[in-house]
């Protein structure tokens, strides 16, 4: 008995252990399992996620690529948008315009405006002397010059640079505090929502009108909201028509194109149309006498197909220049653009760094020069006539 008793007492011992053996095998086995399992979708995970982020990528890049070609994102020549609000305002409005001072502005067709063109006028405007420097000639760019191209007033006094915001009274700080920080989009609408029935409305509709013509052509920029600088000429209404808006403009290419050629900024503030208008029409009658020129203002004589036509022609002999400061200045992906309108110019295309001696002399000029011609400059300059 006693040895039946140790051997069932062996066997109660040996059991158990055998049990928790096989249990931990198996255990390890499926623990091992979940592991591989977790494993693989992990990295199924991980596959996902860098195939939605390559996926996103190439999506982004493809509407980044279409959105280049169909805007010009470093220049804002809004002539489409501008000429659009024109056709569709009241009469009423258009008659307010005109008397504003800026009905030439309606004649400006609508238009996608080769941005690598506007560039290269940018390129070839010499600072500090305010010439333009293209391969028919060398053109003098003043108010006068700028407000023959476009209609506008340039003679009297600029405005000031910024609003004395202390000295406005409280019924134009309100109107400060309205429309500070408005955005184009914005501002457009409620030119043309706004009815003009009585004084009170007309003079807001000034108002804005102003706003919206310095963000949308005059004083353009790639900030989509009104800036301080937009504000000064709608609290100097009694003497708007007066001012010089000529020298306004100038004064603010000027500035974009300082900023763009000495402070490397890619894009490029200011109404480059401008000098577009004032190079295709001095060059393309620098050579006519007095009577023979066409009438001012000069944007009135290009239509939309002769503007393209023009382009075109600038595009393809790389703006007739005849010197070789363009072609040293403009690298072989910056002449590519000019084979097609609808191709976006490279940013981070390289340039050749300036001469010291240009350097220095950039240096000693970086006050904004708007100059006043008097009568004698203003009849003629390199040959050609601005009366």
């Amino acid at each position: 008995m006693a040895h039946c008793s140790t051997s069932q007492s062996h066997s109660k011992k040996t059991q158990p252990f055998h049990f928790r053996a096989t249990f931990e095998s198996e255990d390890i086995q499926l623990v091992a399992k979940i592991r591989k399992f977790h494993q693989h979708n992990i990295e199924l995970s991980i596959e996902n996620l860098q195939k939605k982020r390559s996926y996103n990528t190439e999506e982004k890049m493809t509407a980044r690529n279409q959105a280049e070609k169909n805007q010009t994102k470093d220049l804002k020549c809004a002539t489409h948008l501008l000429n659009e609000k024109f056709r569709n305002m009241s009469e009423e409005k258009k008659t307010i315009v005109r008397n504003l001072g800026f009905g030439g502005l309606m004649h400006i067709p609508p238009l996608r405006v080769h941005h690598q063109l506007l560039r290269e006028l940018a390129n070839n405007f010499k600072l500090g002397e305010n010439i333009l420097e293209t391969g028919y000639s060398s053109f003098k760019i003043r108010p006068k010059t700028i407000g023959d191209a476009l209609g506008i007033n340039a003679s009297g006094d600029l405005f000031p640079q910024k609003v004395n915001y202390k000295k406005l009274s409280e019924d134009d700080k309100e109107i400060f505090r309205r429309l500070q920080g408005k955005t184009l989009k914005s501002l457009t609408d409620e030119k043309m929502d706004i009815g003009v029935g009585n004084e009170q409305d007309r003079l807001m509709f000034k108002r804005i009108f102003i706003l919206y013509i310095q963000m949308a052509f005059l004083l353009s920029t790639t900030i989509n909201k009104i800036s301080p600088m937009h504000l000064t000429p709608i609290f100097e209404m009694d003497t708007i028509t007066e001012r010089n808006w000529g020298g306004y403009v100038l004064s603010f290419i000027i500035k974009g194109i300082t900023d763009y050629k000495e402070k490397k900024k890619k894009a490029i503030d200011g109404c480059l149309f401008a000098l577009m208008i004032i190079y295709f029409h001095l060059s393309k009658n620098k050579d006519k006498k007095r009577a023979e020129r066409p009438p001012k203002p000069w944007i009135v004589n290009w239509s939309k197909e002769q503007l393209v036509e023009r382009m075109r022609a600038e595009i393809e002999k790389n703006m007739a220049s005849s010197t070789s400061s363009l072609e040293t200045e403009t690298t072989d992906s910056d002449n590519s653009t000019f084979e097609s309108e609808t191709q976006e110019d490279s940013e981070d295309s390289p340039r050749k760094e300036p001469s010291k001696k240009g350097k220095k002399t950039q240096s000693k000029k970086k006050k904004v020069v708007v100059e006043h011609s008097s009568p004698e400059q203003d009849q003629s300059y390199h040959g050609y006539s601005t009366l």
